[in-house]
């Protein structure tokens, strides 16, 4: 437990880091803390500081930056939540009510992402499972294989799946046939549960080919049940802390395209209540590491169906950022259930 001095210091220099994006000083902290306290009293505190992994010392300064933990114990404990003004609030409503349900989503995704000047994404509510009409598998090379699925309503989902052994066209075409035969009509969880059964009856070779194509049009027709839309991610490119990574920001762009690993990381949202805050590598997602992901759940007439949040930097203004998620959910639950009223 910190003492009330060094919880002083400690939400002061997270302030002025967020502010600035400079590591702060001794002197800095003399002048803003409020603390009569002598430059050497202060480098004590910021030493145990230090040593108790909330702050750290960059190589190319005196000063010093929260660390991922340092932020942890600054949201939880430290922070004050600036109150939303009453004109944003109204501006925030209007641009959510009295819209097409078709444009709600995206409408709150881009209302995030413009406050927030970082990356907004709202997932929305799940669609009723697809059921398949049929399914294909396309050889790209020895191991790799495409699988293909129609669903009833003529949408098609594409996914690759690699293999430990190479099977032979005709084999593929056999495996597709038995597939589509007889699970056509159904969804995959109903094939799943229908396969666990027969698949002792299979050969053996095929065996490892079925589980691969189920797991991944699972996952597949899991994905496009579920829309997803994301605003603004080239605000990202304009964090100095983000864009000075090329790798990762890569890594972080490919997260967005592949959507899975943060839908589920923001389904965790959706059985909490309230705001959820993950800072760097709490979200277990390693191209987050230096991100923080900031979600809520909304409802549609009182029954959670989705979650919106905000992506970028750890150094963000958490105190502003938090009330815009909040709102935000909060706004599109009341927009959705009234559309479900009419």
């Amino acid at each position: 437990m910190l003492d009330e001095r060094a919880r002083t210091l400690l939400k002061t220099l997270v302030e002025h880091y967020i502010a600035d994006g400079q590591p702060v000083g001794s002197r800095a902290l003399s002048k803003f803390s409020g603390l009569d306290l002598s430059p050497a009293t202060i480098r004590n505190v910021m030493a145990d500081l230090e040593e108790a992994g909330f702050v750290a010392s960059p190589h190319t300064s005196a000063g010093r930056v929260p660390t991922a933990r340092g932020y942890r114990l600054f949201v939880d404990s430290l922070l004050t939540v600036q109150p939303m003004e009453a004109r944003q609030m109204g501006q925030m409503e209007e641009a959510l009510h009295g819209r097409p349900s078709s444009q709600i989503i995206a409408s709150a995704s881009q209302l995030l992402s413009s406050l927030t000047h970082f990356a907004g994404v709202v997932i929305a509510p799940r669609r009723p499972s697809s059921r398949i009409r049929q399914i294909e598998f396309l050889s790209l090379s020895e191991k790799r294989i495409l699988l293909i699925i129609v669903t009833a309503d003529g949408d098609v989902q594409n996914r690759i799946i690699s293999t430990d052994k190479a099977y032979t066209p005709a084999e593929l075409v056999s495996a597709a046939n038995y597939l589509t035969q007889n699970f056509a009509g159904l969804d995959f969880e109903q094939m799943r549960l229908r396969l666990s059964a027969e698949i002792r009856q299979l050969r053996d070779d095929i065996k490892p080919l079925m589980t691969l194509a189920l797991e991944a049009g699972d996952a597949a027709m899991t994905e496009s049940a579920t829309p997803y839309v994301i605003s603004g991610e080239r605000n990202l490119l304009d964090v100095e802390e983000l864009s000075s990574n090329m790798k990762r920001l890569r890594e972080l762009f490919d997260l967005f395209e592949q959507r899975s690993s943060l839908m589920r990381l923001l389904d965790v949202s959706n059985s909490a209540e309230g705001v959820q805050i993950f800072i760097g590598g709490e979200s277990g997602i390693a191209p987050l590491d230096e991100c923080s992901v900031i979600a809520a759940p909304y409802a549609v007439d009182g029954q959670v169906v989705g979650s919106v949040g905000v992506i970028g930097p750890t150094r963000m203004a958490y105190e502003r950022v938090i009330p815009i998620v909040d709102i935000t959910a909060r706004l599109l639950s009341s927009a959705l259930s009234t559309k479900s009223d009419n």
